[in-house]
């Protein structure tokens, strides 16, 4: 159980890139703010990831898990507690600010 996740929530990927939701459902909002789901990639900015020399920047974010009875347009909605994994680098993200009021499972 968890926060739902919206457009103004604060993702990082695991180097510290800030990841942001491509689309949103308009239909539904917390906090005044479009809420997210599974379906739809994050794209991530700002990622400084280096491996050696090679720059490897985590560029999207796709949801692994999302919220087993809640969904709004059919589709899952995310959850502070949502797995993501970032592409090309295979790592997680971090959710570190959402709304405080609406809860899911």
């Amino acid at each position: 159980m968890g926060m739902l996740l919206h457009s103004g929530a604060t993702v990082q990927c695991m180097h510290g890139g800030t990841a942001t939701p491509t689309a949103t459902s308009l239909r539904v909002k917390a906090g005044g703010q479009p809420i997210a789901t599974q379906p739809t990639p994050w794209s991530v900015a700002g990622c400084p990831f280096v491996s050696g020399t090679n720059p490897m920047p985590c560029v999207t974010a796709q949801w692994t898990t999302a919220a087993t009875r809640v969904t709004s347009g059919g589709q899952p909605i995310l959850l502070s507690d949502s797995q993501a994994v970032c592409v090309p680098n295979g790592t997680g993200v971090n959710v570190i600010v959402t709304q405080q009021r609406v809860k899911a499972q």
